[in-house]
């Protein structure tokens, strides 16, 4: 079958009640909810900002500029981009980027400190402005010159983002979602049509770079292509998930050839991972790239500290301080949930780190919630209101990465996990073996997807890192993980779910 007979005929639509979830038009994204929570109490796919066109990527390309009002944080970064300030520990740092990156910090520090009130009535400003101040705060810390001082972000920067960040539930930190879902822009603005409604792969570009290089654009542009890829996964998951509803003969049936065309696409996903290769240099990546978007966690024996909190009594100190990872992606999640792969790939001790205790900046504060309790283990579809636990050699990493990312998301993952029939009972229950066999080329398909992510970690973490002489322990990815022990216990679990057959 055709993935384009995946979706109802046209006379569906008008046989189907008003308030069913394919009848239901996307809402008005500029207007939030006043306390900046969800409304998930309908099945409704927008209720989650799942587009049928392009995923968990906007349907539109994303702002790209904040109004006036806010015009002081986007010239501050449009002034860091346009004078290419290095990296404060860069081995060849010359006197004259020093002193531009000082006179950049210094800048920053005399701000005012802006209001984000009338941010909170747009959720696409919300989004624009939490992109805007992480990037700025990144620029500040990663253009600071090597010290054993604590890290101390000024109140410009520490106010507006961690409100925003309190608002969008989101770390107030550089996010999967800052570099890739909404640091896009078409190529050519070619008008989506029904025939052609997601964007084209190759008329993608990036809004902002650290370095300015096209290795860094074609490193978070592969991210967002494998997210667009991710549509046709979307809309396989869905037909499969009505037809476990049916679940008679023809329902198997249908829903073994919805796993086998899911295989196929997630082998695209694996060609376009693998792609990155071709436009973005390893050593490239390492040593001018990666060190932008480090977290805190990465910075072992200095602190961040966020000067300011005491200017607003409903600001907590961050907790949750880790970069931008692949492990944030929504539809790589889906993809383990759906297949019922996360009990293996989520598992607690799938963490990532070595068997030692949490530096002090990684540590949990007792207000925290609970979100990064595994989503196979919640049923609940309305969103937390503040951020969970930090990381811990207890939690597993992927269930800890779902804290960064947007919290619409985040309640999909919740409402696909607490699905009442999940596909991966079903297989085991049927006895019909062409959908075992079909389940396992799905799930097959996964673990070579991640067979190419430690491809990916081993050429551009491990190779440089060996040259510039740093031992493996010390191979940590953005995220705060042992990158290489950490994708390869992944896959490793993900291949020990594929089914036993006679």
């Amino acid at each position: 079958m055709a993935l384009q007979q995946l979706n109802p005929p046209p006379d569906f639509m008008a046989t189907i009640p008003l308030d069913h979830f394919l009848a239901l038009p996307r809402p008005d994204t500029n207007i939030g909810r006043p306390d900046g929570t969800i409304d998930t109490t309908t099945l409704a796919a927008h209720d989650f900002d799942v587009d049928t066109r392009s995923g968990f990527m906007p349907p539109d390309p994303p702002m790209t500029r904040l109004p006036e009002q806010w015009e002081a944080w986007e010239s501050a970064l449009d002034e860091a981009i346009d004078n290419k300030l290095q990296l404060g520990d860069k081995a060849d740092l010359s006197e004259n980027d020093k002193q531009k990156a000082v006179r950049w910090q210094s800048d920053i520090r005399q701000i005012p400190i802006i209001p984000t009130t009338e941010l909170k009535t747009s959720e696409i400003l919300l989004r624009r402005a939490h992109l805007v101040l992480a990037w700025l705060m990144h620029f500040y810390v990663r253009t600071l010159p090597p010290s054993s001082d604590d890290i101390r972000i000024p109140p410009p920067i520490t106010v507006p983002l961690l409100q925003v960040s309190s608002h969008l539930q989101l770390p107030p930190v550089l996010t999967y979602s800052d570099d890739v879902l909404y640091n896009w822009a078409l190529r050519q603005p070619v008008p989506l049509t029904y025939e052609s409604p997601t964007p084209a792969l190759n008329n993608l570009r990036c809004l902002r770079l650290f370095t300015g290089t096209t290795d860094e654009e074609e490193f978070y542009l592969a991210s967002a292509r494998i997210e667009l890829q991710g549509v046709r996964a979307l809309s396989l998951m869905r037909a499969t998930m009505d037809e476990a509803f049916v679940g008679d003969d023809i329902a198997i049936q249908r829903i073994s050839t919805y796993l086998r065309h899911l295989a196929g696409v997630i082998t695209d996903m694996k060609q376009t991972l693998l792609a990155v290769r071709d436009g973005c240099d390893p050593m490239t990546f390492y040593n001018e790239i990666r060190p932008w978007f480090r977290g805190a966690d990465s910075d072992v024996g200095r602190r961040w500290v966020f000067e300011g909190l005491e200017l607003d009594p409903e600001l907590k100190e961050p907790t949750e301080l880790s970069g931008p990872s692949a492990g944030q992606s929504s539809i790589i999640h889906a993809l383990d949930i759906f297949l019922g792969v996360d009990r293996y790939s989520h598992a607690s001790h799938v963490t990532g780190h070595s068997q030692t205790p949490a530096s002090s900046s990684s540590q949990a504060s007792s207000s925290s919630s609970s979100i990064s309790q595994s989503s196979s283990q919640s049923t609940s579809t309305s969103p937390e209101k503040s951020l969970p636990p930090s990381q811990s050699t207890s939690t597993s990493f992927l269930t800890r990465m779902q804290t960064y990312m947007p919290r619409h998301h985040r309640a999909f993952l919740r409402h696909l996990s607490a699905n009442p029939r999940p596909l991966r009972a079903l297989v085991e229950s049927s006895e019909d073996p062409s959908i075992k066999e079909a389940y396992n080329i799905a799930v097959s398909a996964l673990k070579v997807f991640r067979d190419a992510h430690v491809q990916i970690v081993a050429v551009y973490i491990v190779g440089p890192s060996r040259k510039g002489g740093r031992p493996d322990q010390e191979l940590k990815g953005t995220g705060g993980t042992n990158s290489m022990m950490f994708v390869k216990s992944v896959r490793d679990q993900t291949a020990g779910a594929i089914l036993k057959t006679t």
